[in-house]
């Protein structure tokens, strides 16, 4: 660990005396999970310390930390929550600074801490880890420890319920008559509570958060109306990530039923559709105490509308506010604007997907899985970067995919969680999203520390190549290509789980790519090595490429030419000398038949085969496979697919649809490093003639830049590191 801990890790009665579970393996060496029983699932804490400080403060800081989840007070005010999940050998704690809410004479630190239970891609639960530890220092001398002396009891506000979306949440149906108002303040009588009780077998490696915590704020909704018949309508105006908040005064026992929802139901005047689309219940009821009670839910929702049902007309409407979270974002950092507002609103959706997307991590989405995915990452990192300039999220994500190697030598593709999944394209990512978190930061010492477990994928993978060393039958992983399965555009090989034995196109792409991305590392870090990527394309031109037809095809064996199969050569460039031509303009007619995510190849590697006015032409297209169909069918953030009836179980915000960010800031306005770290910066801009007017401004880690193009002339404009960047180009100039 980081520090030395002078705390005692302090746990609810129902896991006193019980060993931790083992609940991590790889996906297919274990039929069914570990018995968890529902005794031990959906369990609130309560804990609290009284304490005095006898002069004024000058400096004063906690560090916390919780299994699963946890809340903390200060004298009745909310400091902040955590941690970001963590495996058990690297758990994360919190550092916060609480000078502000300290007071001469008594003090009482509170905490709500929450153990979910489940197997699932949202913490490592279902272990029977549960509890919490912390340290206040005051003026740098340690004035509380989380030891016997403090109070506690279970929170039984929080009715049980049977878990939904992919057994990610529970539905919260709270009960305030279960627990005395004021819990968290220091007059607060705790006698009736009990004396914590001690967890001496308490296990997890602790190390400080490297990530910011989220950032929780309120929020007035663009609409509250009373619709006359005791409900309630709110409109946030936009997909958020987060709760309701209320206060209500009514008689002991009244129910206000809640819905939230992420759309409307269709020829209902302002009903919110809470059974969503994918497979999210957000129906919930709070039964008042006969005081007043404020409804604070502990868990999040991704949703933008609600449905308050309060026939007894106990809501104050003046108080009702969302509470939004995600990682630290600043909207206005990043900004588009251009003569065509069709690239402006596809920027903004995509631009919000990503910011209620990120949390403690890079989530799937913030309502069915609430994890985060290895592939999904090479999309939205991307996107984040240019959006925030901060990498510290990036990097966290990438230890957390390095640190599964212990379970799975290939990765897993869900990291943190107690979810064990394993998908080969995702993994075969892996090393190239290492290579472009060391371009935009220059940290070549990270890049040398996680080498190893680059090599480790790499050494992972050949245990399938046969004699030509294309990899057949991986049957140890999912072979994805895509998903949903209907957008693989015909794809012609079999993708049963565990898949059968041949060779087919999208798994051999990416395991290429792979290979000349761990050879750049092994470039940048003075490695020698025998490079077999030039054999390995002779291989894959030979079962994959049709000279006579131009394109690739998707199996040894097979005539069919999907989209995905000739994306990923010409992203990789993998594409024989001379065909760059034919395999794009076969992309630019095939269009985006594919789903979202592989609409990232599909546009970079047009890009990179100098294809800019097929770049530009699929971004604006407005056919049902585009990101004009999503804002057709009403999206503020982008969609998990095209379309809503695009796929059975489809979220609503959902960052791995957000490539226009990367695409716009590197291949339309030509903004790249050009040396790692950003310690220079490529210029090469490729604003089509359709747009008379252009305005694209991101961060960049260690600065700014923004590009402006009229109709002859684009511009580009920041400071990086100190350097004044201050240059023109003429349209089509591709001068760097």
């Amino acid at each position: 660990m980081d520090k030395r801990w002078q705390a005692r890790w302090l746990t609810a009665q129902q896991f006193v005396g019980l060993a931790a579970s083992d609940v991590f393996h790889r996906e297919q060496c274990q039929s069914q999970e570990p018995e968890h029983p529902k005794s031990r699932q959906n369990i609130h804490t309560l804990g609290r310390k009284v304490f005095t400080v006898s002069e004024p403060v000058t400096e004063a800081h906690i560090d916390i930390t919780a299994d699963d989840y946890y809340k903390l007070y200060i004298n009745g005010a909310f400091v902040g929550q955590g941690p970001a999940p963590g495996y058990p050998e690297h758990y994360h704690y919190n550092r916060w600074d609480v000078r502000e809410y300290l007071q001469s004479g008594q003090n009482c630190i509170a905490v709500h801490v929450y153990y979910q239970g489940l197997i699932n891609r949202v913490w490592n639960s279902g272990d029977n880890r549960q509890g919490w530890i912390a340290e206040l220092f005051v003026d740098q001398k340690l004035a509380v420890v989380t030891d016997q002396t403090w109070k506690t009891r279970r929170d039984d506000r929080f009715q049980g319920a049977q878990p939904f979306g992919y057994d990610t949440q529970f539905p919260e149906h709270i009960d305030e008559r279960r627990l005395d108002k004021g819990w968290r303040d220091v007059t607060f009588d705790d006698t009736d509570w009990q004396f914590a009780t001690e967890n001496r077998d308490f296990d997890q490696q602790l190390f400080l958060q490297p990530t910011p915590a989220v950032v929780v704020q309120q929020r007035q909704p663009e609409l509250i109306r009373v619709m006359g018949d005791g409900r309630i309508f709110v409109d946030v105006g936009e997909e958020v990530t987060g709760s309701l908040t209320m206060a209500a005064i009514g008689q002991a026992g009244q129910v206000v039923e809640l819905r939230c929802g992420e759309e409307l139901l269709a020829g209902v005047e302002q009903r919110v559709r809470w059974e969503l689309r994918c497979n999210c219940q957000y129906r919930e009821f709070w039964t008042l105490s006969g005081l007043r009670d404020v409804l604070e839910h502990f868990d999040y929702k991704g949703f933008r509308y609600a449905e308050i049902l309060d026939p007894h007309g106990a809501v104050d409407l003046e108080s009702i506010r969302i509470v939004v979270r995600h990682y630290p974002f600043d909207p206005d950092s990043s900004q588009c604007s251009c003569s065509e507002p069709l690239i402006a609103d596809i920027w903004n959706i995509c631009k919000r997907g990503v910011q209620y997307g990120s949390q403690e991590g890079f989530l799937d989405c913030p309502t069915r899985e609430k994890g985060q995915y290895l592939g999904d990452l090479t999309v939205t990192a991307h996107s984040h970067l240019y959006l925030t300039g901060d990498l510290r999220l990036f990097r966290k994500s990438l230890e957390d995919f390095a640190r599964t190697q212990r379970v799975a030598p290939g990765l897993l593709a869900v990291a943190p969680g107690s979810f064990m999944q394993e998908i080969a394209d995702f993994s075969l990512q892996w090393p190239g999203q290492l290579l472009r978190y060391y371009w935009h930061s220059g940290d070549e010492a990270f890049l040398r520390t996680m080498y190893p477990v680059a090599e480790g994928v790499l050494e992972y993978f050949r245990r399938f190549q046969r004699r030509d060393g294309l990899l057949d039958h991986v049957h140890e992983t999912w072979n994805l290509v895509d998903w949903p399965d209907n957008l693989r555009d015909g794809y012609d090989f079999p993708l049963t789980r565990p898949v059968g034995p041949g060779v087919h196109n999208v798994v051999n792409a990416f395991f290429l790519g792979m290979v000349g991305a761990v050879n750049e590392i092994r470039d940048v870090l003075g490695l020698s090595y025998d490079d077999e990527l030039p054999q390995l394309q002779k291989a894959f031109h030979t079962v994959f490429f049709r000279p006579d037809k131009g394109w690739f095809v998707d199996a040894e064996g097979s005539e069919h030419a999907a989209l995905h199969s000739n994306a990923l050569p010409l992203y990789f460039g993998l594409v024989p000398e001379g065909y760059e031509r034919s395999v794009s303009e076969f992309l630019r007619q095939r269009k985006l038949r594919c789903g979202v995510y592989m609409a990232y190849f599909v546009l970079k590697g047009l890009a990179k085969a100098g294809r800019h006015d097929a770049v530009y032409e699929l971004l604006t297209d407005r056919s049902e496979h585009s990101w004009a169909n999503m804002l057709r069918q009403g999206a503020t953030t982008c969609f998990e697919a095209w379309g809503k009836e695009q796929k059975w179980n489809t979220s609503l915000c959902h960052p791995w649809a957000s490539a226009p960010i990367s695409v716009l800031v590197e291949d339309i306005a030509g903004v790249k490093p050009a040396a790692p770290g950003w310690t220079a910066v490529q210029f090469s801009p490729q604003v089509p003639r359709e747009l008379e007017m252009l305005h694209l401004a991101c961060p960049v880690p260690g600065g700014h830049l923004a590009v402006d193009a009229d109709r002859d002339v684009v511009c580009l404009q920041g400071i990086v590191h100190g350097q004044r960047w201050d240059l023109l180009r003429k349209r089509g100039d591709d001068t760097e």
